[in-house]
This record gives structure tokens, C-alpha cells and sequence, in this order.
């Protein structure tokens, strides 16, 4: 019988007494003690882990998004295209993540569903920054989070910034595309609304890619995000349906129906449209 291998014969650290070790490092004790069953359901470990996951995805989605806004902004375009990469590769966990709550039938989340209240994922403060981030604004989805005056600081702080869009816009007016100033003025409070001048800019850098080779890179780059973040909001509904049909959602919303509405906003809408006119 062969001798137990023993990793300290080859350097392992063995002994942490007073020493940074992973759980350290990592505050694990904080993150594996943050689930806090109500119930004695079974699933409701994983509806749990399921969202908590899903905030921590979407924390590092905004580390990105505002690094990569930050980029963009100074015009150093080629780093930004790593994490916009990155952000899309996050939604892409999102999506699979999914995959594990579906497992969870109408019958498992009944167990457990009550002790939810009025909380739904509607009410998350990271997914609608990310949304005022990179250029969907609703001013109206302000007042979920009004009873918590730090989260509504947030809020409005991104709701004052150039969203991500505005600041690829900005790119291309630099670039030399006659982007008018009821574009790069508009109020950045406001929804973005599509532009025939902004697809124009858009058209040109496509028809001729090699001598906009960094703003097509960006362009590619926002269409590859959207489309990670549109099958993650498919996949929510599906799952949504799958797990409670046609109810209101537990945040007091028309469940399906109003997600389905979701599935309908586009993020960067000139860069979808310009592929029918190209």
C-alpha cells in the first residue's frame, strides 16, 4: 500500500495560526453563513444560493461596466474590450445558472414561497444600476428602493453619468461622424431613444470596418453583451413560467406578462436596426 502523499513535502503550507489563509482571504465564514432559511423546505437553500450568486455576478458585472465606461471615456478603447468580453462571459454564467433553478418545480417553491413576502428579484438594486449603466433609464424604478436613501444615492449618481452608450456615442462624434447635439447633449436622465444620425454613424463604421477598425471592435463588443443580456432575460421568464405559470410575481408585478414586456427594450437599438439596412 503506498504512503499517504503528504503535500508539506513539497512546500504546502500547512499551518495558518495567524497566517492569511483562503477561508480569510475569502471571508467565507460571512458568505457561507449568509443563508438564512425560513423554512424547513429543501429548496430553498437553492432558491437562496441561486440569488445571492446572481448579486455577486452582477458585482463584478459593474466592476467592469464602470472600468470599461472609465476606458472609453479617456479613449483607450482596446483594454474596455477586455471587460466588456468579460461582462458578457458574466451574463453567460448568468444564463447557466438558470439551468439550476429549473429544477426546483412548482411544488418545491410553493413550500417556501410565502415566507418570501413582497422581496423579488425586481427589487434588485445592482440589476437596475446595471440597467442605468449601460443606458436603459426608468426614472420610475427609482422608488422600489426609496426606503433605503444609500441605494437611492447610487441611483441617481449613475442616473447623472453618461451611461456606457452615451460615452460609445461620444466616441463616435470624436471619431469625426456629424452625431447632433440633441444626442450628445440629451438629458442623461431619460431613456435612450433611437436616432437616425447615431445609426448612420453606426452604418458607416460597418460598411467600411477596416478603417473603423476600433470603434467596429466596440460596436461588436455592445452587441455580444446584448445578447448575453437578452437570453438571460429569456431565460428568466421561461423560468419564471415554468415554476409559477401565470401568478403575480411575490414583489406584487404581473409575473410572466410584465417580463415578457422586458424581453421588448433594447439597449443599444441602432446597432440592431443598422443590420437591416446595411
Amino acid at each position: 500500500m503506498s504512503k499517504a502523499y503528504d503535500p508539506a513535502q513539497e512546500g504546502a503550507q500547512m499551518a495558518f495560526d495567524g497566517r492569511m489563509s483562503y477561508t480569510d482571504y475569502l471571508a467565507l465564514d460571512a458568505v457561507l453563513n449568509a443563508q438564512k432559511l425560513r423554512t424547513r423546505a429543501h429548496d430553498e437553500m437553492l432558491f437562496i444560493i441561486q440569488h445571492q450568486t446572481s448579486e455577486l455576478w452582477m458585482k463584478l458585472a459593474l466592476h467592469e461596466i464602470g472600468a470599461a465606461r472609465a476606458q472609453l471615456g479617456s479613449g483607450d478603447m482596446r483594454p474596455a474590450f477586455k471587460m466588456l468580453a468579460r461582462v458578457a462571459r458574466i451574463f453567460e454564467q448568468l444564463n447557466n445558472a438558470w439551468d439550476v433553478l429549473r429544477t426546483m418545480t412548482p411544488s418545491d417553491y410553493t413550500r417556501f414561497r410565502e415566507e418570501l413576502g413582497q422581496s423579488s428579484g425586481f427589487q434588485s438594486w445592482q440589476y437596475r444600476l446595471i440597467e442605468y449603466a449601460v443606458g436603459n433609464r426608468n426614472t420610475a424604478m427609482l422608488r422600489p428602493h426609496a426606503h433605503r436613501p444609500d441605494l437611492t444615492e447610487a441611483l441617481e449618481a449613475e442616473l447623472a453619468r453618461p451611461s456606457l452608450y452615451d460615452v460609445a456615442i461620444a466616441r463616435l462624434a470624436g471619431a469625426g461622424f456629424a452625431i447632433p447635439a440633441e444626442v450628445t447633449g440629451r438629458d442623461l436622465r431619460q431613456p435612450w431613444r433611437p436616432h437616425e444620425a447615431v445609426e448612420a454613424a453606426w452604418r458607416a463604421v460597418y460598411a467600411e470596418p477596416e478603417q473603423h477598425w476600433e470603434l467596429y471592435e466596440l460596436a461588436e463588443k455592445l452587441v455580444d453583451f446584448e445578447d448575453y443580456f437578452r437570453r438571460w432575460r429569456f431565460n428568466h421568464v421561461t423560468t419564471v413560467e415554468r415554476v409559477i405559470g401565470f401568478k403575480r410575481g411575490t414583489g406584487g408585478t404581473a409575473g410572466v406578462s410584465y417580463l415578457r414586456r422586458m424581453l421588448e427594450v433594447e439597449l443599444f437599438p441602432e446597432l440592431w436596426h443598422l443590420r437591416t439596412s446595411l
